[in-house]
């Protein structure tokens, strides 16, 4: 069994892979080693390849803690997230985890079980108490957003969706333009307006659909409906759904996530509403449900994994480069439209091209 070996330290006799025999079978000094081990970006990607199926062949493990107190870094990234069981937070979790280990970092995430200042600065604590080079704190929340700026300033931060602090850099799907484009496909097939389930105040997320689905509606003229404003889930999308399918009015929906808009496609069926022959529905995020709901489900997908890898990418960037803070950058990733059989034209409306 390979045993562990501080970096840069040597223990001959000892019948384990120490970095010396890695520079041997390698070709390079201990010093490139080191560099190799320590992430340094001056290094060569052949040589790297080259340490790197050394270590592999050697089963050479460098010591974290000796590693730590060379270099001043753990190797670590702190997550402090929300609802880490959602579909959106946990598929960003993955990606930050997968991108993270890439680059040579453990993750290491502190679930939030409420919002607000305190639980923000809690989570944080336990992780700057176990030395993490840096933070990713996925802020769906304005609250959580307003608690970024009261963490200490002693690494870098990253922060998915939103943050008040102008030195935080931000990572976020563009939600604005989805809801815009999923309006204008249900305004440009026919239909009057398109009804509004939007998600909970608060809630960065549902602000910024409700703000592209608003500006669609705006920019065609078309009359505004009051919109109607659930929790996320899909017990909700039905409740309200049974509101909406009672309105014969409606011919078209967009909710501001999939579940609720699951949701809506039961109270259509129960009150008879044929979808979408009848009402139209269009959903957000593009949850694995949605193409195997009757009917599939228009959708606007996010790519909650690519959030994940850039946050990553981001934080790197600024411990690579010994900047602790760096002024704000939103990095919006665009989100794709996906259209499926919930989504036709209204009653009545000729055929189109």
């Amino acid at each position: 069994m390979a045993q562990t070996e501080p970096a840069g330290t040597d223990r001959p006799g000892s019948g384990s892979a120490v970095m010396r025999d890695v520079a041997r079978v390698a070709g390079v000094s201990k010093q490139t080693v080191s560099r190799v081990l320590n992430g340094s970006p001056a290094v060569r990607p052949e040589t790297r390849t080259r340490v790197l199926a050394a270590v592999a062949e050697l089963g050479y493990l460098p010591n974290q803690a000796a590693r730590a107190l060379t270099t001043g870094q753990t190797r670590t990234i702190g997550v402090i997230a929300y609802d880490v069981a959602d579909f959106g937070p946990a598929n960003v979790v993955q990606g930050i985890a997968l991108a993270g280990q890439e680059a040579g970092y453990m993750v290491s995430v502190a679930p939030m079980r409420s919002l607000g200042h305190v639980p923000v600065r809690e989570a944080a604590n336990r992780l700057l108490e176990r030395s993490v080079d840096g933070l990713i704190t996925i802020a769906p929340h304005r609250d959580i957003a307003e608690a970024l700026l009261d963490l200490p300033r002693k690494v870098p931060v990253v922060a998915v969706d939103g943050s008040l602090d102008p030195l935080v850099p931000v990572i976020a799907a563009d939600q604005r333009e989805g809801s815009r484009r999923a309006t204008e496909q249900l305004l440009h097939l026919g239909h009057r307006t398109v009804h509004h389930l939007a998600g909970p105040s608060g809630w960065i997320a549902a602000e910024q659909r409700r703000e592209g689905w608003l500006a669609a509606l705006a920019a065609a003229g078309a009359p505004v409906p009051d919109p109607l404003v659930g929790d996320w889930t899909a017990a909700a999308g039905y409740e309200l759904g049974r509101v909406l399918a009672a309105d014969p009015e409606v011919t078209a929906v967009h909710a501001a996530n999939d579940q609720m808009a699951i949701g809506l496609l039961r109270a259509l069926h129960e009150a008879g509403r044929r979808v979408p022959d009848q009402v139209s529905v269009i959903g957000f995020d593009d949850v694995p449900e949605a193409a195997y709901t009757i009917p599939p489900l228009s959708t606007v997908r996010v790519n909650f994994a690519d959030i994940g890898r850039r946050c990553i990418s981001v934080l790197v960037e600024q411990l690579r480069s010994g900047l602790a803070v760096r002024p704000q950058r939103p990095w919006l990733l665009p989100s794709e439209l996906v259209v499926r059989a919930s989504t036709g034209r209204p009653p009545g409306a000729p055929d189109g091209p």
